[in-house]
């Protein structure tokens, strides 16, 4: 480090067995800790750490970790309880000879007998450094040296340390586990007794996703006591009806909870027929899962309590908590290793493997079944599981977030991937903490199962709802709509289009097309079904002549048989079963849609339409949806054979949306994961000391020149076309003269610090030729912007193309969003662009491209020819690695981009930057 800082505050992170530990930096204060770590050390282990079992070493390893910071150098601890727990260092090899550091499993590095060292700090910034490695006895295999090094490695990037390296005795398998383990790149030289390792720190897709699979690992089993406890307490349980405690401890004692089930209050030896205690360390068992529904002055000595006593998860339902105690309550939850739900929350319940956890003050229990619930708002959930109980659906487990100060979706995500029942994920989130982690999980998740959600707050009025109801920060729409299209997430806008399209997704096979056949018994209906699936982007296509030959021959007389199939009135139970199964066969088709209304030669037949529909044996092959018009229900789920159902929609829109959703993801997984593409000819480095050295000159940060903005664009091969500075009229002239452009024609753009629209400005001014029309050019920007205009760019006239827009912009909470779209001046005007977040895939980027409603033109449609596709995805590449790697980046704006058939141009560039320190989305912390 170059103030020997750690790069943050004290981080909360999950080890291997689901418990908590505190990685901070060490300093003078913890060298008695440290000393009592290596102390405690057995022979063995110190011998494998130092190469002998030297109590010496063992005191000056203690001594270095706890000496004052230093440039070049980082110790980290892991602390739990109040006890450090291990320990991890690096050190630049400038600031050290090589050897220095010995690697072993248990014990920290120091300086071998009579060798030299010098902590002289570097003068060409730090690329390589030595690493070492304690943890304490007995505490092996619980994934603390593993944490400890993916925040070494995350601190030590942000410094520009690109290889570690360590020194271990080969017999040391454990530690060489450790290194091989990381999901970096390792390399070994046998030298004697000892390995000299070398590590890359390159963050590639190997890496994340083995922190990815440490992380889901450790998450699940953290929440095992919140939803597979062994005993519960339900605190702040009361005799008064209709007192929230009380409904708690009364659905988990009706609900059958199998296991310890107490209530802590001290006026009342018994509730409910619950045995109650005077206090949680009272109480005859230590709970797993404390539900706490106490007044807020009492909540968080309560969960301190809960804290000393053991309680490994708290549901505080409790709410109202202002920012202070909000604080105090994560703080204790965090000293002691408690995960958390809530505040202001429902509660949580749990139906999968007999547990039947109750503990929601819901008025009815929720019936179980295979679907997963999180919500953030209550009501929401009250809602949620109720549909889902109405459809015959239920779920395997249900969290009401509330607040969201620890346990969220991401959470949830990983539970229900790991939980061997979950078929479905129902999401309501108003807000995201890590956007980039719950993106990479949904992303791997939806893969296995659907995950819905309802996309809240997508109106100002509703994002101020949202930032009131849950204290948390609103985000944009676009933005979000991003993240849901990328992680293949199915985003509905109401909690009803929600269980429309669970009720699909639960018992139907997904489209493999938009192609719908629509079959209905009278003709408006099949009017109303057809205009609803244009208006979801479905297709109706005609019936091939073979298909429509054998319905006709088993339709009644006057059937239609184009599509709309119409049936007629007359049409009998089988006759309407066997066309539907005649047309889920069909090779055209990928999905049907039968629309239905009662009528009185129906009921004269005493044939069950509705039926007809349903009752198929087995699962067939495509899916069928039903629209019942007379239907009271908006959705319902018609009884099958053999288990299955079909479903049934009172309104044919809102079976159209459902197909819509499901054709839509079963078009997002038959695409491969994308993976982000290699860029050549990229100078990173270059590039973090253009943005330095542009914000030491400019601390509150804003828009670059001209200069810096072409030269940050060189550093990732950005495409620009050429041009020239110019402070006076000569200038402009000899500038002019040298770019020459079309038939020698220029053009000349006026700047000042914070000009941003030049057209509307009218600071531009094009098709100037000759040294006359360049000079009475300057003096009209001169005149008109006098004592603004510090120069002026001067371009050649650009041939022409398709002007597109290109940009990028540095989202607090989500990070980096890349837009595209048409460009120009009316950019803002037509707003005929698309987004996705940072890091941009092969996939996302073809997606960007071809999401706007100009994409026909990029392609050719208009008799042009198609402009060079590739370079536009290059530009649009290089510009998510720049804001991937430039934290400072708060804003690009390339307009116009001039896209043409060799080549891709940017003419006009902005670039914003502020003064903001990297952060790793991916490190592995609690909130």
């Amino acid at each position: 480090m170059t103030d020997g800082a750690h790069p943050g505050p004290p981080a909360h992170a999950l080890l291997a067995d689901g418990t908590t530990t505190c990685i901070r930096t060490a300093g003078p204060d913890d060298r008695a800790q440290l000393r009592s770590l290596y102390e405690e050390m057995s022979p063995e282990h110190l011998r494998l750490r130092f190469f002998a079992a030297s109590r010496r070493s063992a005191e000056q390893a203690a001594d270095r970790a706890s000496a004052p910071a230093r440039p070049g150098y980082l110790a980290l601890l892991a602390e739990s309880g109040g006890k450090v727990i291990g320990l991890a260092e690096y050190e630049c090899t400038e600031a050290t000879d090589r050897g220095e550091f010995a690697v072993g499993l248990l014990s920290a590095d120091v300086p071998r007998a009579n060798e030299p060292r010098t902590d002289e700090p570097r003068t060409d910034g730090p690329r390589t450094a030595e690493i070492s490695l304690a943890v304490a006895e007995g505490l092996h295999h619980r994934g603390i040296g593993t944490l400890l090094l993916e925040h070494l490695v995350s601190a030590a990037r942000a410094e520009g340390v690109t290889v570690f390296t360590a020194d271990a005795l080969a017999e040391n398998r454990q530690v060489l586990e450790v290194f091989a383990d990381l999901g970096l790149a390792v390399a070994r030289r046998l030298e004697g007794p000892e390995l000299h390792c070398t590590i890359r720190l390159d963050e590639d897709e190997t890496y994340l996703s083995a922190v990815e699979t440490r992380g889901r690992r450790a998450d699940v089993a953290s929440l095992e006591p919140l939803l597979r406890p062994d005993t519960v307490a339900v605190v702040g349980a009361r005799r008064k009806p209709g007192s929230v405690g009380r409904a708690i401890l009364r659905n988990l004692r009706t609900g059958g909870f199998p296991r310890w089930l107490f209530a802590v209050n001290p006026h009342v030896d018994s509730l409910l027929g619950v045995p109650s205690f005077p206090s949680v360390t009272a109480l005859p068992r230590i709970p797993d899962l404390a539900v706490l529904a106490v007044p807020l002055p009492a909540l968080v000595p309560v969960a301190e309590e809960c804290g000393k006593s053991g309680v490994r998860a708290l549901v505080v339902v409790s709410a109202g908590l202002d920012a202070g105690l909000g604080a105090d309550l994560l703080a204790v939850c965090r000293r002691y290793g408690m995960r958390l739900v809530g505040p202001n929350c429902l509660g949580v319940a749990n139906t999968d493997r007999g547990m039947s956890l109750d503990a929601t003050f819901a008025a009815h229990h929720p019936r179980p079944g295979s679907v997963g619930v999180a919500v953030q708002s209550g009501g929401v959930g009250i809602a949620l599981l109720s549909g889902l109980s109405r459809l015959g659906l239920g779920t395997s487990s249900f969290v009401s977030l509330g607040d969201k100060y620890d346990v969220s979706g991401n959470d949830m995500l990983q539970w229900w991937e790991a939980d061997g029942r979950t078929e479905l994920a129902l999401l309501h989130l108003e807000s995201f903490g890590n956007p980039r982690v719950f993106s990479r999980t949904a992303r791997r998740v939806t893969r296995r199962i659907p995950v819905l959600t309802v996309d809240a707050g997508r109106t100002d009025t509703g994002r101020r709802a949202a930032a009131s109801h849950t204290a948390a920060a609103a985000t944009r729409t676009v933005t979000r709509q991003a993240l849901f299209t990328q992680a293949g997430i199915t985003a509905t806008r109401t909690i009803g289009e929600l269980l429309e399209t669970a009720a699909l997704f639960h018992s139907q096979p997904l489209p493999a097309g938009p192609r719908v056949a629509i079959v209905t018994n009278a003709g408006g209906a099949g009017v109303l079904a057809a205009d609803a699936c244009a208006e979801a982007d479905l297709q109706v296509p005609l019936l091939g002549p073979d298909v429509r030959e054998r319905l006709l021959a088993v339709l009644p007389t006057g059937a239609s048989v184009a599509n709309p199939v119409d049936t007629t009135a007359a049409v009998t139970e089988e006759q309407l079963k066997t066309c539907v199964d005649l047309l889920t066969e069909c090779t055209g088709i990928d999905a049907v849609l039968v629309a239905l209304v009662p009528t009185a030669v129906g009921a004269a037949t005493g044939d069950d339409l509705p039926g007809a529909v349903s009752r198929a044996p087995g699962r067939r092959s495509r899916a069928v949806a039903a629209v019942c018009l007379d239907q009271d229900e908006p959705v319902a789920l018609l009884p099958g054979v053999d288990g299955g159902a079909v479903p049934s929609y009172a309104d044919p829109q809102a079976a159209a949306r459902a197909l819509a959703h499901a054709a839509r993801r079963a078009q997002w997984l038959a695409r491969p994961p994308g993976t982000v593409p290699t860029l050549t000819g990229v100078d990173t480095p270059r590039a973090h000391t253009v943005a330095e050295a542009w914000l030491a000159a400019h601390p509150e940060g804003g828009w670059l020149e001209p200069g810096a903005c072409a030269e940050l664009l060189d550093c990732y091969g950005l495409s620009q076309l050429p041009w020239a500075w110019a402070e006076s009229e000569d200038e402009a002239v000899l500038a002019a003269e040298r770019l020459s452009g079309v038939d020698g024609r220029v053009v000349l753009k006026a700047h000042w610090p914070g000009l941003l629209h030049k057209s509307t400005q009218r600071a531009v001014l094009l098709d100037l030729r000759g040294h006359t029309q360049i000079r009475s050019a300057h003096r009209d920007l001169e005149t008109r912007f006098e004592g603004l205009m510090t120069g002026v760019v001067v371009q050649p006239l650009a041939p022409r193309g398709i002007e597109l827009f290109a940009g990028v912009v540095q989202d607090e909470v989500f990070g980096p969003l890349v837009l595209f779209g048409l460009g120009g001046t009316a950019t803002d005007v037509l707003d005929d662009r698309a987004a996705r977040l940072a890091p941009l895939t092969g996939a996302d980027l073809h997606d960007l491209i071809t999401a706007p409603r100009c994409a026909p033109l990029l392609f050719g449609e208009g008799g042009a020819g198609p402009v060079d596709l590739e370079g536009l995805e290059q530009t649009l590449a290089r510009l998510s690695a720049m804001a991937c790697d430039l934290p400072q980046l708060a804003e690009a704006d390339l307009n116009p981009v001039l896209a043409r058939p060799e080549s891709v141009t940017a003419l006009d560039v902005r670039i914003r930057l502020l003064p903001r320190t990297a952060h790793d989305p991916y490190l592995r912390r609690l909130r």
